[in-house]
């Protein structure tokens, strides 16, 4: 085992760095370090006080995720003998905060004697994330320090949270300015006990009222969302803070026996593999790496909705953008979106006005066609429709510079018909945005049969500027996300006409932990929307498919959604109704009779195992096409963008956890009932082994 690389001392201080880059975590091998390095310091006469550190960017991110379930998780010195060791130090240690410290890192620092902060440092236990709880004392430490229900409200969220906004907390002992000296305020901090002979309590020594303890711990109990108590970490994480009631090595004993039943949980493998689908979806397959094409100015055609939300995207991150549209009408309407956009974020305290300002500084409005020149990348964002948009890149060809990089934000359309329209197919590939685009963390990248390499990568980077999750796809309909999600939608309207009621499948589905059933998302976005592109795929639909035409009823009834205050719901001051009107129901009776189905009730089981095989099984397909590069990528998609529990992991996630042979003769049976045209998908695309 090789020593802590930095190790010095600092006016009569042990500095000990941590050296596990690029963000310290903490892995076995730097547990080791830690504690040898403890061992010198504390023997070392040269050294009155210890302070831990880490570099500017991390103190320490926790542990090392590739760890957990794994031996060298349980290898010593697990986290808690090194936190053991720090609380047991005859010396005083004081924690020096900058960058993140998160988790176990954040644990770490609590049991330290003292914190010092720079005031942008980033602290958390985002545990509960990965459907687990802090597992080294943390949910017994930060109670201590801050009280229950500030320690609650960041164990819950798990989001990390700046310093300053805990500078009057407890948690820190002193929070100093960004370009102040770190390592001088927690050297002067620890030096001063040490002179003193004294060193303030550890935390693990101050004792809470049991019954206020009980009584926060229940009203925060009372508070959690149904999609919370889905998920086992949530509970669990309240049995685990109800501890702070008792001596501190009893409640540290009931945490870890939680957090050990935790690590195995369904829940938490799933949320660990999406976790890791995420940062693998985010690379390009070994056959398209190239360099990316710079970019710093972006031009964006149309300031509609998803106009003006991808103009804000730009512009938070720092680009220039050309806003371009073809009246003055339209693109004052745009600038009054991103104007409202800003001032309410302002207004909210969620943005600095200066930020805000400078924001809107880099936006520049045009109907003029020849300032695209000025652009290095090309946003489309116009009407769904193949010739409008032909007709746009025709005109995007003639303006934008040589090298620029062209998209089209599509969903379901041809980028490679888009992309014939103009002389530069190799600079065209799809940017798919999801709504509201500068909320919606998603981004399919699609690729065209022509669409360089270069261009896919500055696609794919372009996405982590824009603080996006961009996966990589093939170039079909639908794309991944739209065509699972198509195949989904129809099975849904299968089961209407055999039996449900649209209540019955969305309530089973949100019961399920979706973040919303189809058929409210279908009045949410516009049902005619879906029926626009259905009239425009009539023409080529083979008529012995089986066709649900209750979507097409509603809206030759004006029924098209929230917007016209009935859909499949009715909607009375916004309100979704929770049940469906006596109009909706003829038109699905009238369905199911049509097709001479006798309706038979489907258990909220049912609706959702087949909702799922519908979705298992379009994935296989589109795996099999090559329109997704890994079979995780499939689950970040459903789950970023389609709202699919997150804790259940993704549909090939899902179909990982199912007896094969079960699977399968369900597939089979469910092509049965689907009837002419269902395509059985190959399990050997998805299921390894």
């Amino acid at each position: 085992m090789r020593p802590m690389s930095l190790y010095r001392i600092q006016d009569g201080v042990a500095v000990i760095t941590l050296d596990h880059p690029p963000v310290n975590s903490l892995n076995h091998a730097l547990r080791q370090r830690i504690v040898q390095a403890l061992d010198a310091a504390e023997a070392d006469p040269a050294a009155c006080a210890l302070v831990l550190t880490g570099q500017d960017k991390a103190f320490s991110a926790g542990a090392d995720v590739s760890e957990v379930g794994t031996p060298a998780q349980l290898a010593e010195p697990i986290l808690l003998t090194v936190l053991a060791r720090v609380a047991a130090c005859r010396k005083p240690v004081v924690a020096a905060l900058s960058g993140v410290a998160l988790g176990g890192g954040l644990e770490l620092a609590m049991t330290c004697h003292g914190r010092v902060a720079r005031a942008s440092a980033q602290v958390g236990l985002p545990e509960i994330l990965l459907g687990l709880i802090p597992g080294a004392t943390g949910t017994q430490l930060l109670p201590r320090l801050v009280g229950v229900p500030k320690a609650l409200d960041m164990m819950l969220s798990g989001q990390a949270q700046s310093a300053r906004a805990w500078a009057d907390s407890g948690l820190f002992d002193r929070v100093i300015d960004d370009g102040a000296d770190l390592l001088v305020a927690a050297c002067a901090l620890a030096r001063g006990w040490a002179e003193a002979g004294a060193r303030p309590a550890s935390p693990r020594e101050r004792t809470l009222d049991a019954a206020q303890v009980a009584a926060e711990v229940h009203a925060a109990r009372q508070r959690l969302t149904a999609r919370q108590r889905l998920q086992p970490a949530y509970a669990a994480l309240l049995d685990a803070v109800a501890g702070c009631a008792l001596p501190f090595e009893e409640g540290a004993r009931q945490e870890r026996a939680v957090f050990l039943q935790l690590v195995p949980s369904r829940a938490a493998q799933a949320l660990r593999h999406q976790f890791k689908a995420e940062r693998e979806a985010t690379k390009l397959p070994a056959d398209v790496q190239a360099d990316p094409r710079p970019v710093q100015t972006v031009a964006v055609i149309g300031a509609g909705t998803m106009g003006a939300g991808i103009a804000i995207c730009a512009l938070d991150a720092g680009l220039k953008v050309l806003l371009l549209e073809q009246n003055d009408e339209a693109l004052a309407r745009g600038q009054q979106r991103i104007r409202e956009h800003y001032s309410g974020r302002v207004a909210a305290g969620k943005m600095p006005a200066a930020v805000a300002e400078a924001a809107q500084s880099r936006l520049t409005p045009t109907l003029d066609w020849p300032a695209l020149a000025h652009a290095d990348l090309v946003i489309e964002a116009v009407f769904e429709d193949l010739a409008v948009k032909q007709a746009v890149f025709r005109q995007i060809d003639a303006h934008a510079r040589p090298g620029a990089v062209l998209a089209t934000n599509t969903s379901y359309l041809d980028i490679d018909q888009i992309a014939q329209a103009t002389a530069r197919p190799q600079d065209v590939l799809g940017l798919h945005f999801f709504s509201p685009a500068n909320v919606m963390k998603l981004l399919e990248v699609v690729r065209g049969a022509r669409t360089a390499p270069d261009v896919l990568a500055t696609g794919m980077a372009l996405g982590k500027t824009l603080k996006k999750l961009p996966v990589l796809c093939g170039n079909a309909f639908g794309f991944i996300g739209n065509r699972i999600y198509n195949a989904y939608r129809k099975q849904c309207e299968f089961m209407l006409e055999d039996g449900a009621w649209p209540e019955d499948v969305d309530n089973a589905l949100t019961g399920m932990g979706f973040a919303m059933g189809p058929f409210a998302v279908a009045d949410l976005s516009g049902l005619d929307i879906a029926w626009r592109m259905r009239q425009a795929q009539a023409a080529t639909r083979d008529p012995r498919e089986r066709y649900v035409p209750i979507l097409d009823r509603l809206c030759e009834q004006g029924r098209l959604g929230r917007k016209t205050g009935a859909g499949y719901y009715t909607y009375a001051d916004g309100k979704q109704s929770p049940h469906t009107d006596a109009t909706v129901r003829r038109l699905i009776e009238e369905a199911s009779a049509a097709r001479g189905i006798t309706r038979q009730p489907l258990s909220a089981e049912a609706i959702c195992r087949r909702a799922l095989l519908a979705m298992v099984n379009e994935a296989a397909l589109l795996l099999a096409e090559g329109v997704a590069a890994r079979a995780s990528d499939i689950d970040v998609v459903l789950v970023q963008g389609y709202g699919f529990p997150r804790w259940e992991g993704g549909p090939v996630f899902w179909a990982r956890q199912q007896d094969r042979a079960g699977l399968e003769r369900e597939l089979r049976e469910l092509a049965e009932r689907s009837g002419y045209g269902w395509r059985l998908g190959n399990l050997d695309t998805l299921l390894p082994g």
